[in-house]
């Protein structure tokens, strides 16, 4: 059995399971691209940031 005939049975056979798959993925994508943007722009604006001051206001 090839990988693409296993991959065929198990997700794209039937509607629901690739519906439910695709769903996964993009929840899967989305939480994975948030954190990896908001990594990136507390990077990019390192001491800039509130949380970054906050100790010399208090």
């Amino acid at each position: 059995m090839s990988l693409g005939s296993s991959l065929y049975n198990l997700v794209f056979k039937r509607t629901s399971t690739f519906a439910l798959t695709c769903a996964v993925s993009v929840l899967f994508f989305e939480r994975t691209f948030d954190l990896a943007s908001e990594k990136i722009f507390d990077k990019v604006n390192e001491g800039k940031l509130w949380k970054d001051i906050k100790h010399r206001y208090e």
